[in-house]
C-alpha cells in the first residue's frame, strides 16, 4: 500500500471504530429492558457495574457483552481484511475513545473497562486473559470492582510487553490505561476515604 492509502485507511478505520464505540450498551440495554437511565441512577456511570446494581445480573451481562464486542469486533475486522498494524492499533483506540466520549450522548460516556478488554482480546489474547485473571482475583479478594480495574489496568502494558505484543501495541495500551485510571479518579478518592461501594452492595438478582 502507498503511504496515502495507508493514511486514508487508517483514518477511516479509526472513525469507523469511534462510531461503533459511541453506541452505549448500558443506555440501550436499560431502554430495552425498561430500567432506569444509568446516567441518572446509581453511580451515574453508563457501565456494566452500575447496570448490575440498578438492573440486575441479566442486564449487566448484556451491557458487558455489548461493550466488549464493540472493542473486539472492529479490531478483529480490520485484522481480517489485512490492514496495516497502525490501522489496527488506531482502530482499537478509536473504539475505546468512542465509549469514553460518544458522539451520540454529548461526549459523556462510561469508564471504558469492558471496551478496553475487548480491544485487548483482539490485539493480544494472552495479555487480555492475564488482565481478566488479575481483575477476577482482586474482585474476589476485595469485592471492589474499581480497585480490580485499576490494578489490572496498571498491569496491562506489562502484560503486553511480556507477550511481545510490539512497541506500537504497548503504546496504545498505555494510553488506554492512563485514560482508564483518569476516568476512575472519583473511585480512587472514594477508595482512599473508605466510601467506595462493594459489588455486593444492593445488587439485584
Amino acid at each position: 500500500m502507498t503511504p496515502l492509502a495507508i493514511l486514508s485507511t487508517t483514518v477511516v478505520s479509526f472513525l469507523f471504530a469511534y462510531f461503533i464505540g459511541s453506541f452505549s450498551s448500558a443506555i440501550i440495554v436499560c431502554q430495552v429492558m425498561r430500567l432506569p437511565d444509568p446516567r441518572t441512577h446509581g453511580s451515574s456511570n453508563p457501565g456494566a457495574t452500575n447496570v448490575l446494581r440498578i438492573g440486575g445480573k441479566k442486564a449487566a451481562f448484556f451491557t458487558l457483552a455489548g461493550d466488549m464486542l464493540k472493542g473486539f469486533l472492529p479490531v478483529l475486522f480490520v485484522q481480517l481484511i489485512g490492514l496495516p498494524q497502525i490501522a489496527v492499533l488506531l482502530t482499537a483506540l478509536g473504539a475505546f475513545l468512542g465509549h469514553l466520549f460518544p458522539i451520540f450522548f454529548h461526549f459523556k460516556g462510561g469508564k471504558g473497562v469492558a471496551t478496553a478488554i475487548g480491544c485487548m482480546f483482539a490485539l493480544n489474547l494472552p495479555a487480555g486473559v492475564c488482565w481478566v485473571i488479575t481483575w477476577v482475583m482482586i474482585v474476589l479478594l476485595s469485592q471492589y470492582v474499581s480497585l480490580a480495574s485499576l490494578i489490572a489496568t496498571s498491569l496491562a502494558p506489562f502484560y503486553f510487553w511480556l507477550f511481545q505484543a510490539g512497541s506500537g501495541a504497548i503504546t496504545v495500551i498505555s494510553i488506554m490505561s492512563l485514560l482508564l485510571i483518569y476516568r476512575h479518579r472519583s473511585n480512587i478518592v472514594k477508595l482512599m476515604q473508605g466510601k467506595e461501594s462493594k459489588i455486593t452492595h444492593k445488587v439485584r438478582d
